[in-house]
């Protein structure tokens, strides 16, 4: 009885705690590094950002230079509680490389990256289109930024930054390290074999996924379907390839596009900056409304399309579709 018990909670063949237990100190880590991180963002306060950016300019900076600062901060601070919270679970927890969560720098992961970043601007350019076609938008004004003191493209530039990081965070964490687990952790059970394994992990992540932005501002049910149905479209560029190059450039550049290009609302954000700025009519069930296309008609048709052509793609580019086993057979670390 003791040995069974103590089977629930160790591997004994790979060395490592069981999945379960292995996610909960992974979300223990990283509560702990975002409380850390939180407080360290706590102590530079404005005036000790202030205090630091004299050192390097020859006068006081003014309010934009130092909103830029705290949002540096802020957006570095999330990068390192997400990405250090995964290189730290991986290392010590999985036992697995940093590289086998999907990035393998080679001349395909580069290819991919550059198909996403296309394919992300394309697809949120055509619901622009369609929209204006519809007479759905109305552009107010160009290069429109909220405040109007404050420079245009410094901030346009940061939105690019900005929608980089959380693309990258985001995919590592909920494709990358989630479903890469999960699925690994299924095979566990004798009747879920490698390719019910990664398709199951991939359903109950993007789930997940769609959970995890029902709290945002102007989030309907519609909306996280549709976060949902995005979620598998990003999904499908991992575990087809066993890399994130795919769906850390559709991420980015979808986001980037829609909100900081077209004037879209972000899951029902605006960052305050946007070549176009626009004012939309329309019926929601189509436009998606206040949360934005992922919540219409017209975004889920432009997932769905996006999850077409990455299929496309990787045949054309592999000669094949099927699921990366990989994912579910790591190269685990000896130390």
């Amino acid at each position: 009885m003791a040995n069974r018990a103590e089977a629930i909670i160790w591997n004994d063949q790979s060395q490592r705690l069981r999945l379960p237990w292995r996610l909960v100190l992974w979300l223990v880590l990283m509560v702990v590094l975002g409380f850390l991180v939180t407080t360290a963002v706590g102590v530079l306060s404005s005036r000790s950002i202030e205090s630091i950016l004299v050192l390097f300019t020859p006068e006081p900076p003014g309010d934009q230079t130092l909103i830029a600062a705290r949002n540096l901060v802020f957006v570095s601070g999330q990068l390192v509680v997400m990405v250090g919270s995964v290189y730290l679970a991986g290392r010590f927890l999985d036992r697995r490389w940093f590289r086998d969560f999907g990035f393998h720098f080679d001349r395909d992961w580069w290819a991919d990256l550059g198909f996403g970043l296309g394919l992300g601007a394309t697809l949120m350019s055509g619901v622009f289109v369609v929209e204006l076609l519809a007479g759905w938008i109305t552009i107010r004004e160009l290069f429109f930024i909220a405040r109007a003191d404050f420079a245009f493209w410094p901030w346009f530039l940061w939105g690019f930054v900005t929608f980089v990081a959380v693309g990258v965070y985001e995919e590592l964490l909920f494709r990358g390290y989630l479903i890469t687990n999960i699925a690994e952790g299924l095979t566990w059970f004798e009747r879920v074999r490698g390719t019910a394994a990664v398709g199951l992990a991939t359903l109950f992540t993007s789930v997940v996924f769609g959970v995890a932005h029902a709290g945002n501002p102007n989030a309907t049910f519609a909306s996280t379907v549709g976060i949902v149905l995005a979620a598998l479209t990003l999904a499908a560029g991992y575990v087809l390839t066993g890399e994130l190059a795919i769906p850390i450039g559709l991420h980015t550049t979808w986001n980037f596009f829609q909100g900081t290009v077209y004037g879209f609302p972000v899951s029902g954000t605006n960052n305050g900056v946007s070549l176009v700025a626009i004012e939309q009519s329309g019926p929601s069930v189509i436009t998606g409304g206040g949360f934005g296309p992922e919540a219409g008609l017209i975004g889920i048709s432009a997932t769905g399309v996006g999850l077409g052509l990455t299929v496309l793609w990787v045949k054309w580019r592999e000669g094949a579709i099927q699921f990366d086993l990989s994912l579910t057979s790591p190269e685990l670390r000896h130390r």
